[in-house]
């Protein structure tokens, strides 16, 4: 007997875009279905400003993901990043008085009282996510369902948000008549889509990079380990160009123009034939343009683009695999 489909949806709530995807669950098997994106309002530099404009991008985006998929959308898991994600450690204490043979559930309360720390009272839980066990003192522990032990302990990363900020994403996609199925840390879904399990088994960072939030999952096996917002975004690349060809230059170039150079030109790695290319450059005024040479747009976006890599290494270390991974 055939199973009967579901069609779960996926809304990525960007500042400069807003993205809905659809698929179809049936006999075991998810099958693409439709997407969209649409431009995003309703936001400043990442954060949420106008709780109305969200929800319409939020509807815009649905109703034409629900036109190229040929389905309704009734409920969604939510993408959350921005500067309020928050990674910290927990630990929870499982006390028997006698060895027992563990049990899944005894795992899971193990991994509930490590989420019990206290985190601020404008705080809340997004993930709580099991890292590693230790049973009567012997650490490294992964799963050990079967194992025995008089004392559990269980090593948990905590991703944390705002409440006000969760609180009002979720109002927001309500009042676009979405219901929320879960809100999930964007780099830790991307994690999911973009990254082979064997891959995640080697340990692997996936850092998500946002018009004006990015956003870090670093993963151990299929333990998650550090998960943190990082302050450097593609906004700053573009406000650099405009900063920089301005002031170095001479060249004045709008915000706009400056995007799109950086998407077509850009790169952050040197390139010896860069320093022959030459890219015009229209001003701002638009009566005239530039001409400089793409090492010379290179040079700009190298510097943060070290920036960002230097939070990234911040974040693996705090997480003991910065020399697994950057080796």
């Amino acid at each position: 007997m055939r199973s009967k489909p579901l069609y779960p949806a996926g809304i990525d709530l960007g500042s400069s875009r807003t993205r809905c995807v659809i698929s179809v669950l049936e006999d075991g098997h998810l099958r693409f279905l439709g997407a969209s994106s649409v431009p995003s309002s309703g936001w400043h530099k990442g954060r949420l400003a106008d709780p109305g404009e969200v929800s319409m991008s939020i509807a815009r985006a649905v109703r034409e993901a629900e036109t190229n998929a040929q389905v309704l959308v009734e409920s969604a898991v939510l993408g959350m990043g921005g500067a309020t994600i928050e990674g910290i450690e927990g630990r929870g204490i499982y006390e028997f008085g006698r060895a027992q043979t563990l049990t899944s559930e005894d795992l899971s309360y193990a991994v509930n009282r490590a989420s019990m720390g206290h985190m601020g009272d404008d705080r809340m839980l997004l993930h709580v996510m099991a890292q590693d066990f230790i049973l009567d003192g012997q650490a490294g522990y992964r799963y050990p369902v079967g194992d025995r032990c008089a004392r559990l302990e269980a090593n948990a990363l905590l991703v944390t948000t705002s409440i006000r900020e969760h609180q009002s994403l979720v109002a927001a996609a309500h009042h676009a008549h979405v219901a929320v199925d879960e809100t999930v840390f964007e780099p830790v879904a991307g994690a999911y889509a973009a990254v082979l399990a064997e891959q995640r088994d080697n340990g692997t960072a996936v850092v998500d990079i946002g018009m004006h939030s990015s956003g870090i999952a670093i993963y151990d096996g299929e333990s998650l380990v550090g998960a943190a917002s990082i302050p450097v975004s593609a906004d700053h690349f573009t406000r650099d160009l405009v900063l920089c060809l301005r002031a170095v230059h001479g060249v004045a170039i709008s915000y706009e123009d400056a995007e799109a150079l950086k998407r077509e030109h850009g790169s952050a790695l040197r390139d010896p034939s860069s320093e022959n290319t030459l890219v015009e450059v229209p001003s701002s005024d638009r009566h005239q343009s530039y001409t400089v040479t793409r090492g010379q747009i290179i040079e700009i976006l190298k510097d943060r683009a070290e920036e960002l890599f230097h939070y990234v290494r911040r974040e693996l270390r705090r997480s003991g695999m910065d020399r697994s991974l950057m080796e």
